[in-house]
């Protein structure tokens, strides 16, 4: 389930049926006056309470209330409305039964609650997303287990579905005026569109990204962030291969090729993965987004800028196991890489600073040295000479 990055307005859309098994929520017509608290069926023979009502007189306010986060959906109802039907605590729970609910005091009423974190929804039995141009929307339910008396049923089953819908736009709010360059991808997973962006940035903090074609030294750490930007937090991102090229063309037979990863495993030597939050060493695969660093080279033929090529993989959010490259195994990175959908990123140019040596600059760098040996050895000459004749002066006046 992803929520984050999605609009959330004042008041979300959501949706939430209830039902009991064999009672329907029924109550007194005799009591049945105000209508926004029960229902009087077409013959006005009988009545059911309205949601979030219960009773007799369905005087008594079950406070159902569905909440929708950015990271998780959640469903809470009043101890006593289900204590009213007989319904115990550990007999509910969501369509996975691990998936329980819990005791919790809120202003001193006690409450049964049930919470789902974006990435237990599929786990505990959430349906399959639905979405259309605007929206996007996640829908659970609530069950009771029967309570059996000898191989009877008296008390009812209840059943609660809800649902959150959220405007399906994405609102992006940059620190800077200078919109940054980056390149972008759109994949297709069932009928929904997924929109994957490669950016660099200038330090590993990972707040400014560059607003031009970067100029990078020899050496110095290049940082890149591949993420997945609509919607957000829907699956996990693998970064399967990046490598280098001199040319736009990720396939091009022209220019030299250099990998930094290969089946989501470090090829060159200076890559390492960053954690998202904390900034140190993380893990391909792992989350929607996925940042590494290298070195930055050039090859050694013109010309020297460079061209990044990142394919990336989408996997279920459940799906850790293979989503993360394992890269102590070959078998492993073989068996999960079968024929993935991917999607293919590129970026550039990243222009190296390589510094500018004219002809003359070269040529008087060569011959000044030659020059300086030259005369050091003509000086050298003379003086043995002169030291030559000194002597033979010297040994005429012993003489």
């Amino acid at each position: 389930m992803s929520l984050t990055g999605l609009k959330l307005p004042v008041a979300l859309l959501l949706f939430l049926g209830f039902t009991l098994d064999g009672v329907e929520g029924t109550c007194s017509v005799e009591h049945c006056t105000d209508p926004t608290r029960c229902v009087l069926s077409k013959d006005q023979r009988s009545c059911k309470c309205a949601l979030g009502f219960y009773a007799d007189k369905c005087d008594r306010n079950a406070h159902l209330k569905v909440m929708c986060g950015k990271d998780h959906i959640a469903i809470r109802a009043a101890e006593a409305f289900f204590e009213y039907h007989g319904v115990p605590l550990e007999s509910l729970h969501l369509p996975n039964k691990s998936c329980g609910a819990k005791r919790e005091h809120i202003d001193g009423v006690p409450y049964y609650v049930f919470r789902v974190s974006k990435h237990k929804y599929v786990t505990c039995g959430g349906l399959p997303f639905e979405k259309n141009v605007t929206h996007i929307w996640f829908s659970l339910s609530v069950r009771s287990d029967p309570r059996v008396t000898g191989n009877i049923i008296r008390d009812p089953v209840i059943r609660m579905d809800f649902t959150c819908m959220y405007p399906f736009i994405r609102r992006v709010s940059l620190p800077f005026s200078v919109s940054p360059i980056s390149s972008e991808t759109v994949m297709r997973v069932d009928e929904l569109e997924a929109k994957i962006r490669m950016m660099l940035y200038t330090d590993h903090t990972y707040t400014k990204p560059y607003t031009s074609s970067p100029t990078i030294e020899l050496r110095d750490k290049v940082y890149v962030e591949v993420t997945m930007m609509e919607p957000a937090d829907l699956f996990l991102l693998r970064v399967n291969e990046c490598w280098a090229t001199q040319y736009p063309q990720p396939n091009s037979t022209e220019g030299s090729v250099h990998f930094l990863l290969q089946n989501g495993c470090v090829k060159d030597q200076t890559v390492s993965f960053l954690n998202i939050t904390e900034g140190q060493s993380g893990r391909n695969g792992q989350k929607s987004t996925v940042r590494y660093s290298f070195d930055m080279f050039r090859f050694s033929a013109d010309p020297h800028d460079l061209y990044l090529h990142c394919t990336v993989q989408l996997c279920d959010l459940d799906d850790h196991e293979s989503c993360i490259p394992n890269c102590n195994s070959i078998s492993k990175r073989e068996a999960v890489s079968a024929d993935p959908a991917q999607g293919l990123l590129t970026y550039g140019p990243i222009r190296i600073d390589v510094p500018d040596r004219s002809q003359s600059s070269v040529l008087l760098a060569v011959v000044l040295p030659v020059a300086a040996v030259w005369t050091l050895g003509f000086f050298l000459v003379i003086l043995i000479t002169v030291a030559k004749a000194g002597r033979k002066r010297l040994a005429k006046i012993e003489q």
